[in-house]
């Protein structure tokens, strides 16, 4: 394959440790290594925290520019990075996120225009949605520059505000609805996540949309031997149970949950639960912990990518959660890292979502139905007391034919090229 310039835009990029901005940083990051030539248009790191990360915080929040290469691979061509300021609200409601999407859009827009406009033509833009109005950047650049336009849709933004009731305006939503149809409609190649994002795609717009699933590098994420030993590496007892949810902390998972749940467990010796990561929604957790005088929950902050492995082991049980009305718009990110090292994961979702058919069709969780704590709370104590080999079995099976990041990647760019 010839090597080819690609300019990638996207508000979530390296090193963001979870969710979209994991897997862009992956994905130039493969793209480098098979010798193209990336430019990548980006914000300053601040997901999960809801704020700007280190080394960032001690740079102007400002237009700037940096070079780095694949990660363990500097023979690499070197990928140009320029992060553009926005506004980063501490508590992200539907306005909130809005105008944050507004204003890095914008800020995307002048450093386009001021530089790279000028300068000799990429191959290939790459826009990640959300924030689902870079579409109309790489429209621009299409119609300006005559390169290939790829929209690569990792969660249907409009319908999750909508359903989950974060804008409440018909008329707002109706508008964004439309502006999402026109970018479809110039769009080159359009791709999705999952088959159930694909079918709602479909129905917005008269095109084929690739199935790009997010992936997992089976090579670094495996199973491991030896549960009690990793326990006493995170200062648990060996016999402990862990129940663990780990992951971004927002509203869509409908966390308190778990809260409630281990309270109802409470009376049961060395069960724990816990709770890794960061999200505006954990003071609410924490709080709520407190009220009700718990110790068997447990807060931790994400773990650095190098533990994570063995933190990943360490359970028992993975909780993957969601609302109703999330639960067929999003693909959770978590569950591919969990399928690759083998964990029995209980996951919510509706019995007519794809990721409902996705997980009963390769036997590879346990399904609830969302929003209903007694049914996760009976989930939880009966996988605590089954032999749950099959499901291991089943889970890596699935990570190593379907989830690889090698095979995701190399079939996609073929497509795309």
């Amino acid at each position: 394959m010839h090597s080819k310039r690609i300019l990638f835009i996207g508000g979530n990029y390296y090193p963001e440790p979870i969710g979209i901005g994991k897997y862009n940083g992956e994905m130039i990051d493969m793209l480098a290594r098979e010798g193209h030539y990336c430019t990548v248009i980006t914000s300053y790191p601040y997901y999960p925290q809801w704020k700007v990360q280190q080394p960032y915080t001690q740079k102007p929040i400002w237009f700037t520019k940096e070079v780095k290469y694949a990660e363990g691979d500097l023979a690499s061509p070197a990928i140009q990075v320029y992060r553009c300021p926005q506004y980063i609200p501490n508590r992200p409601t539907g306005k909130a996120r809005m105008l944050l999407d507004l204003t890095f859009c914008l800020s995307a827009f002048f450093l386009l225009a001021a530089c790279l406009l000028f300068k000799k033509k990429y191959d290939l833009v790459i826009v990640v949605a959300p924030c689902f109005q870079l579409g109309l950047l790489g429209i621009l650049y299409k119609k300006l520059k005559g390169a290939k336009f790829l929209y690569h849709i990792q969660d249907l933004q409009i319908d999750c505000a909508r359903d989950l009731n974060m804008i409440k305006s018909r008329k707002v939503i109706y508008l964004l609805l439309q502006a999402e149809k026109y970018i479809l409609r110039n769009a080159d190649i359009i791709s999705s996540i999952s088959p159930g994002m694909i079918k709602k795609i479909n129905g917005k717009c008269n095109k084929d949309v690739v199935l790009y699933p997010n992936w997992v590098d089976t090579s670094i994420y495996f199973p491991l031997d030896e549960r009690a030993t990793l326990k006493k590496e995170f200062n648990f007892a060996p016999t402990d149970k862990i129940v663990l949810y780990s992951g971004a902390i927002g509203e869509k998972q409908g966390l308190e949950n778990i809260i409630h749940i281990a309270k109802s467990l409470e009376h049961f010796n060395n069960l724990k639960f816990v709770i890794c990561g960061s999200g505006p929604y954990r003071d609410a957790l924490h709080t709520l912990q407190k009220t009700l005088s718990l110790k068997n929950v447990v807060f931790l902050q994400l773990q650095p990518p190098h533990k994570l492995n063995h933190f990943l082991n360490m359970a028992d049980i993975h909780l993957v959660l969601q609302k109703s009305n999330a639960s067929d718009l999003v693909m959770p990110s978590k569950l591919t890292t969990i399928l690759s090292v083998g964990g029995v994961s209980i996951i919510t979702a509706n019995k007519n979502s794809s990721l409902y058919q996705l997980v009963e069709s390769n036997k590879m969780g346990v399904l609830v139905e969302p929003d209903n704590r007694s049914e996760l709370l009976a989930a939880i104590e009966r996988t605590l007391n089954n032999d749950n080999a099959h499901i291991n079995k089943n889970a890596r099976a699935y990570a190593e034919n379907f989830l690889s990041i090698q095979k995701v990647i190399a079939g996609y760019a073929e497509y795309a090229f």
